[in-house]
């Protein structure tokens, strides 16, 4: 009796933005979320619904995004585009996370400006910045588990980790030397443990 042929099955195909008004929607939606937040907002969107990035492929460009000149997520946006559909994708990607917000923002500064003096809207602010600050140590310590994989190891990404904190929120050191000063330790960590894997691999 003949065997029928043994077939693998397909890869899920990945899932990505279908076209660039797709792109300028899903940024401009989570842009309006992002009060504050930005970056709890594009994690559950990018990784957690749309599934664009996985957790490690969102730390990896977040962390390149911080690095860049201006807002974070402008720069996400701008890099998720040109992936997808190139320059135009850049400019939709840009454009979805300025446009409506841009008109927001001036609506509510025309707005605040004849309460701003008032007690109770500035205690709004304060509370609106707490939860802010909230939203985004939340979204810090969901994507931890995802540093498993980093190729410096859980330990040492943890350890740059807390030397940042002691050495912006503590000893208030400019952003500038910590980028410099800790980001160039963390570079030359990085580099030595790709070698060893490299070697590693060339032994096996």
């Amino acid at each position: 009796m003949p065997h029928s042929p043994i077939t693998t099955p397909s890869p899920t195909p990945r899932a990505a933005p279908r076209s660039k008004t797709d792109l300028f929607v899903s940024f401009s939606l989570l842009a309006l979320q992002g009060f504050g937040g930005v970056l709890a907002v594009a994690q559950r969107e990018l990784v957690d619904r749309k599934q664009w990035l996985t957790t490690e492929e969102f730390v990896e460009d977040w962390a390149v995004a911080q690095i860049l000149p201006g807002p974070n997520v402008v720069n996400l946006s701008l890099m998720l585009g040109d992936r997808y559909f190139g320059w135009r994708g850049a400019l939709a990607g840009v454009a979805g996370m300025l446009s409506f917000p841009l008109v927001l923002v001036l609506i509510l500064a025309a707005a605040f400006a004849g309460v701003a003096d008032n007690p109770q809207a500035q205690g709004a602010l304060r509370g609106m910045g707490a939860v802010a600050a909230g939203l985004i140590i939340a979204a810090g310590l969901r994507l931890v588990p995802a540093l498993k994989s980093n190729v410096m190891g859980l330990g040492a990404c943890l350890a740059l980790m807390a030397a940042t904190f002691v050495a912006v929120a503590l000893l208030r050191v400019p952003l500038i030397w910590v980028l410099l000063g800790l980001g160039g330790v963390g570079c030359i960590w990085a580099f030595r443990c790709l070698g060893h894997l490299a070697a590693k691999k060339e032994a096996s």
